[in-house]
């Protein structure tokens, strides 16, 4: 009993399991060395506005760990003693969502936040640490149980894993319930003070990554955390913690109970930190390479078995931490599709061999891919969009004519396809040339563009001329026969030979254009010359005169004077 007492005020717990609650320790700037150029002055702005509305408020979490160890935070969150409601009430765009975490979205600028037009400064409320034990618990998960979960506010399911966690509490039990110790500390700007309850400014120093309380109950409660284990580990260069790292791999099944657009989510993160291959090699050390994701499988073991794959999505994966390294923006759907494109690629040649055209197979091969690798995700919108853009773009590249190439530039996903046909052309998959003169085409002014469609244009043979059908009359100019016989056909040949090409080409086009009833006039006519021509033994010249036998004449349309030649 005495030794729970002081166990109790200690903050410590001597229950299965518990989470120890730790001791505030305010750290001054002298000792955690933050510079302040380094926060974002949105977040700032957030937290004076709640310490002016009477709260408390501090930047937490990731972006404190990333200021510690001198990174420019990409996010920047606050929590507060604010409820959800009180802090919407002091800011003018500001809005609660969320159901499993109620949170707080205060928005500044307008416009998509891809874009940099707007920031989003994610604000949530201290929470209760509270026992598993304590809470409702449910038969299923967050989709089968959703009518079971209204109006709840703490919430397990069968496994132990958190649904809804929507208790508020002080401080130091909000600390207690956050995953490692590195990320359970609290920055207050205005202050410039660091507090921190678990000693996580000692452990960033050290590069360690600690679990708060007993991992294995921790993992239990959100096996998510596992995922991030290992990002923290390979975005930071952390080494995780004997403790931390023992159970990962056991407990690695619960992660089939998470929500897939919530691991898809994490995983995203895990290979947009600029530290992706290295986030590979960290997931290959904790035997996580099989099973956490169907599009990480191709990457991790997949990409063992085939020599073009592994490459490829090497290549991508160095490519995109390349860019998070230089501050240029990153889209997963790049990524995904070259993780993806060799399953595309394969089932792209299958179709095409069993008689399916070029750009249907395609279609079909992607749809293929989506059901066997992303399933639910395939339908989150533009994510989906992009990558089948950049996929649809890559036979495309291969046609070059004057029209399809300037239209292909204005596409919106033609920089990502361009990148995507050169990591093609590193690999051998297509020609290097080819992403070389698309890159100098997309640069060029109009004229250098004409130089370049010219330089690819095939030069074409000397167009056929076509020439007009001869009429079946006697005595009339068309009666010449074939071209060049008669008094017509070589009227028509001696002008063709006075004229430019393209006025030939214009003349013999114009033959063609008489109308249908006009040429069958003239093939009856020829018909029933032949006829009376063999029977009289005479010829084309002397069927009208008259000597011969009289026929019986079919009456035509006049020709106009220009086609007709001159008759005597």
């Amino acid at each position: 009993m005495i030794k729970k007492f002081i166990s109790k005020l200690l903050g410590k717990s001597t229950e299965p399991g518990a989470v120890p609650r730790g001791k505030r320790v305010e750290v001054p700037k002298s000792e955690h060395g933050i510079d302040p150029a380094l926060v974002d002055e949105r977040a700032v702005k957030v937290v004076s506005t709640l310490a002016e509305g009477g709260f408390e408020a501090y930047i937490v979490g990731g972006a404190v760990r990333d200021l510690l160890v001198g990174l420019r935070p990409k996010d920047f969150d606050v929590a507060t003693n604010a409820t959800p409601e009180q802090v919407k009430s002091l800011f003018r765009r500001a809005f609660i969502i969320g159901r499993r975490f109620r949170i707080v979205h205060v928005v500044f600028g307008r416009g998509r936040q891809d874009r940099g037009l707007s920031e989003v400064i994610e604000v949530s409320t201290f929470r209760a640490m509270l026992a598993a034990a304590d809470a409702e618990q449910v038969t299923g998960n967050e989709k089968t149980s959703r009518k079971d979960l209204v109006d709840k506010t703490h919430v397990v399911d069968a496994e132990g894993r958190v649904l809804r966690d929507n208790v508020w509490g002080p401080q130091v039990e909000d600390a207690a319930r956050r995953d490692f110790t590195v990320n359970a500390m609290y920055y207050d700007p205005v202050r410039e003070i660091v507090v921190d309850y678990h000693g996580g400014i000692k452990d960033a120093k050290k590069k360690l990554l600690r679990m708060i309380g007993d991992p294995v109950a921790r993992y239990r409660e959100d096996p998510v955390r596992i995922i991030r284990a290992v990002r923290f580990a390979a975005k930071l260069g952390f080494e995780i913690e004997a403790k931390t790292r023992a159970p990962i791999k056991e407990m690695a099944a619960l992660l089939d109970n998470v929500p897939q657009s919530r691991t898809f989510d994490e995983m995203i993160k895990l290979l947009q930190t600029g530290h992706a291959l290295a986030s590979i090699v960290e997931l290959k050390k904790l035997g996580l390479h099989r099973g956490v994701f169907p599009v990480l499988d191709v990457a991790l073991d997949e990409a063992q078995r085939h020599d073009g794959r592994e490459k490829f999505v090497r290549l991508a994966l160095a490519d995109t931490d390349a860019r998070v390294a230089e501050g240029k923006p990153v889209a997963p759907s790049f990524m995904l599709a070259a993780m993806l494109w060799h399953d595309v690629q394969d089932e792209w040649k299958r179709r095409q061999a069993a008689g399916e055209s070029p750009f249907p197979a395609l279609q079909g091969a992607i749809d293929a891919a989506f059901d066997a690798r992303i399933g639910d995700i395939s339908g989150r919108g533009k994510l989906a969009v992009d990558m089948r853009e950049i996929w649809m773009l890559q036979p495309r590249f291969e046609r070059r004519a004057s029209n399809s190439a300037l239209a292909l530039l204005d596409q919106p996903r033609f920089r990502a396809g361009l990148d995507f046909l050169r990591l093609r052309g590193e690999v051998g998959e297509a020609d290097p040339e080819l992403a070389v003169w698309w890159e100098a085409l997309y640069q060029a002014n109009d004229e250098k563009r004409r130089d370049l469609l010219d330089s690819v244009r095939e030069p074409r043979g000397p167009r056929r001329v076509k020439r007009a059908t001869p009429r079946a009359s006697g005595g009339d100019a068309s009666e010449g026969g074939a071209a060049g016989t008669g008094r017509d056909g070589a009227s028509r040949s001696a002008t063709n030979e006075g004229r430019p090409a393209g006025d030939r080409r214009e003349a013999g086009d114009a033959g063609d254009r008489r109308d249908l009833g006009e040429a069958d006039d003239a093939s009856e006519a020829g018909d029933e010359r032949d006829v009376g021509e063999a029977g009289d033994g005479g010829d084309a010249d002397t069927a009208g005169t008259p000597d011969s036998a009289p026929r019986k004449r079919r009456r035509r349309r006049r020709r106009p004077a220009d086609r007709a030649g001159t008759s005597t």
